[in-house]
């Protein structure tokens, strides 16, 4: 018999062993505290297993001794483990002191037993013809006993508490254990008090760090996943129905039943119902995913369906589900959103945009075909709305839709473009002016007793070059329809260079000059010029014309006309001066910062500039060094010795002469040999087209090293990237400017930005 134990608790020893490596190596945070105290059994059941097969009385102790310290080690690696199982944390620090001092003392007792004998002693006995050493317990086993005890049922009220306070479906995972240590216990009194000689409650505690290995480490709650999942289901907006391997429906949540048009627990005949509603694909084998339409236009209603199979674990199936999504109500949206994104919301006809897009891929299409575009105005729609209102304007808006799609044949494209303007596309071999003079002339828009006679005008433009962008197109043709504006006896016009030379743009502008300075239109945008270390030193006066009705004019649409002309030393003048104000306040606020200015060639033809610019430095009490003068090669491709001399005088006066977009045109050294400047404005720009990277850096590097050996400041314009700027910081430039810092900016968001720096 004593063998047979000896068998049993080795096998217990190698199981709680392996369990242990196995916890440990568990990616749950508990598994570390799981091996603990798997590790913790195996002293216990060791110094068991060594008194059950020793005779020697030596070997009989020492397993004694394993047997009861083991046991305190096994307390503290239960005490652990329960405290993290039950997730106690609040006392468990001073609860761990308390444990540990007395484990100490009962440690220590223990190493003076062989001194004192006053723990335990053994006595000889046989047992199964073998002698076997039997305990002799005295106060100092008491006090073991006493402790441990304690520990236990501090253990068993922990474990019975969270069996009590948790829910029903979690409560076995305290149970389990509970019951296993109230075993332990029973079994663990039964061997003190009938003086066994085999400590059978070992066994027990095996089996408890089994459980505890198995509820920590693998149990889930299958009852409470089960609930879940079928209340999930249950309350899912999708239809799922579950099959078995043959096909039959064994279970579907309330929408598969309605969809199905199921009696309650009639689940078998899902399968023809779903036939009948989508056919064979319902009997697609595998997983899938598909999109189904039933019905047509607005009686259309939309599926999604999903089907996954459910397979054992020899990968054969065992069933499959089946969900299906009714998605008409998210494609009716969705295809809503789709119109209203390309379609006007007034007239329901194409948006510029669309519009723009479908022309873009008619011409696409058909490229060896004819086709113009018409710009359609309405003519004082203004005066519409003024007398009946913008109820009556958009109504009549709406009659004027409605009669495009009357009129324009089958395969024309058409839509609103902005306000009371529209936009048609059309193959060339169907235009008929003399038709849509006939509708343009006059369209009589009736609502209740209000009419009025509604006077269209129609420019074409007929598209000799497809790859001209629509905008263009529509502007061409704009162009044609302005030229007729003020004449009631034309309707319809047709762009030709000849209308283009009318309609001057350079005149519109020319014309309102003077007025756009008289009421500063013309006003200047800062664009930020920054030091090495990024800070903003200066910035950059650039003109921008916000017209009253044109809008935002960049530089492009009027610099070019009034270099021209010469009335771009006004606009150079009017800048200078709005420039010497916003210093002159700058200088009040106490910002240390400049500004640069541009000087135009024809500037020299029409004033004294050097006059100029220190007249109005005088004037606003400006110091000169913080007005910058921009020049190109331009100015001196005439006159030059005059100019370098004038040039000279303004550096005199205390001025920054600075070089602009060097390396963007046809700079040459030499220039750069006979004027004197302060600053090179080098232009990034020559980078882009150039093919061979490394060597433009090269060259770049040489202008800026060439300029710091000249005692001429680099600035670098143009910087679009960080790597831009970290890389020509790294050349040794100063100051830099370009988009990757700002854009040219309003006066007021320019401070912003210093005022944030």
């Amino acid at each position: 018999m004593r063998f047979v134990f000896v068998i049993i608790f080795s096998i217990l020893i190698l199981a709680l062993l392996v369990c242990a490596i196995t916890a440990w190596r568990s990616k749950k945070s508990i598994g570390v505290h799981v091996s603990l105290m798997l590790y913790g059994l195996i002293p216990p059941v060791t110094g068991n297993m060594i008194i059950i097969a020793s005779s020697s009385e030596t070997i009989s102790k020492l397993g004694y001794y394993v047997y009861f310290l083991g046991m305190d080690f096994m307390m503290l690696m239960v005490i652990n483990f329960t405290f993290r199982y039950c997730g106690i944390h609040g006392q468990a620090a001073k609860i761990r002191v308390l444990v540990h001092a007395l484990m100490s003392l009962d440690f220590i007792q223990y190493l003076l037993n062989p001194f004192f004998h006053h723990a335990f002693d053994t006595q000889p006995i046989m047992v199964d013809g073998r002698v076997y050493h039997d305990l002799i317990s005295h106060w100092g086993q008491t006090y073991h006993r006493v402790m441990d005890y304690g520990i236990f049922f501090a253990m068993l009220f922990i474990f019975a508490y969270k069996g009590i306070k948790s829910p029903r479906i979690y409560a076995e995972r305290y149970y389990v254990i509970l019951t296993s240590m109230i075993l332990g216990g029973i079994a663990e009194t039964i061997f003190i008090f009938t003086d066994q000689t085999v400590d059978i409650a070992m066994i027990v505690f095996a089996v408890y760090g089994f459980l505890v290995f198995y509820f920590s480490l693998y149990y889930r709650p299958m009852r409470l996943l089960d609930r879940m999942l079928a209340n999930i289901a249950s309350e899912m907006p999708e239809a799922l129905f579950f099959f078995d391997a043959n096909n039959t429906c064994i279970w579907a949540n309330e929408p598969a039943i309605r969809l199905a048009n199921l009696r309650e627990g009639m689940f078998e005949k899902a399968a023809p119902q779903l036939k009948r509603i989508f056919g064979s694909l319902q009997q697609k084998p595998g997983d899938w995913k598909e999109n189904y339409v039933s019905g047509e236009g607005e009686k259309a209603r939309y599926f999604e369906l999903e089907q996954h199979m459910i397979r054992n674990k020899k990968e054969s199936v065992d069933g499959y589900f089946l969900s299906v999504r009714d998605r008409t109500e998210e494609q009716n949206a969705l295809q809503k959103e789709r119109f209203l994104a390309t379609h006007d919301r007034l007239t329901g006809l194409y948006n510029r945009e669309y519009l723009y897009e479908k022309i873009r891929e008619r011409l696409k299409k058909e490229p060896d075909r004819n086709y113009v575009v018409a710009y359609i105005d309405i003519k004082d729609f203004k005066l519409v709305n003024d007398i009946f209102g913008n109820e009556f304007g958009d109504f009549a808006l709406k009659q004027l839709a409605n009669r495009l799609r009357v009129e324009c044949s089958r395969g024309t494209i058409y839509g609103r473009l902005v306000s009371d303007t529209f936009g048609i596309c059309m193959p060339e071999e169907r235009l008929d002016t003399e038709r849509f003079a006939q509708i343009m002339s006059r369209f009589v828009v009736k609502n209740d007793d209000r009419s009025f006679d509604l006077i269209t005008h129609m420019g074409i433009y007929k598209i000799t070059d497809a790859t001209l962008d629509p905008s263009v197109m529509f502007d061409r043709a704009r162009m044609a329809m302005s030229s007729i504006k003020d004449d009631y006896r034309s309707f319809v016009a047709i762009y030709d260079d000849e209308m283009r030379k009318k309609v001057l743009w350079e005149r519109h502008i020319s014309t309102q000059l003077d007025q756009a300075i008289q009421e500063k239109q013309l006003v200047p945008y800062l664009q930020p010029i920054v030091n090495a270390s990024g800070k903003i030193v200066g910035a950059e006066a650039l003109v921008r014309w916000i017209h009253p009705e044109d809008g935002f004019l960049s530089p492009g649409a009027f610099i070019p006309v009034f270099e021209k002309n010469g009335m771009i030393a006004q606009v150079d003048q009017h800048m200078w001066r709005e420039t010497c104000q916003i210093l002159a306040r700058w200088k009040e606020e106490g910002r240390d910062l400049f500004l640069s200015v541009n000087i135009s060639p024809q500037d020299f033809y029409f004033m004294n500039v050097e006059s100029v610019l220190c007249e109005m430095v005088r004037k606003y009490g400006v110091e000169t060094g913080k007005l910058r003068l921009e020049i190109t090669e331009t100015v001196m491709m005439t006159d030059e010795e005059k100019r370098i001399r004038i040039l000279d005088q303004l550096r005199e006066d205390g001025f920054i002469v600075e070089m602009d977009d060097f390396g963007s045109g046809y700079s040459s050294m030499n220039l750069l040999k006979d004027i004197h400047i302060d600053v090179l404005k080098i232009d990034m720009a020559f980078l882009k087209k150039s093919e061979n990277d490394q060597k433009a850096k090269t060259i770049l590097h040489s202008i800026i090293h060439m300029s710091d050996a000249l005692g001429i400041t680099a600035l670098t314009e143009g910087v679009e990237s960080e790597d831009q700027y970290l890389t020509l910081t790294g050349m040794g430039c100063s100051l830099f400017q370009g988009y990757y810092f700002s854009k040219p900016v309003p006066v007021e968001e320019f401070e912003a930005m210093v005022d944030q720096a």
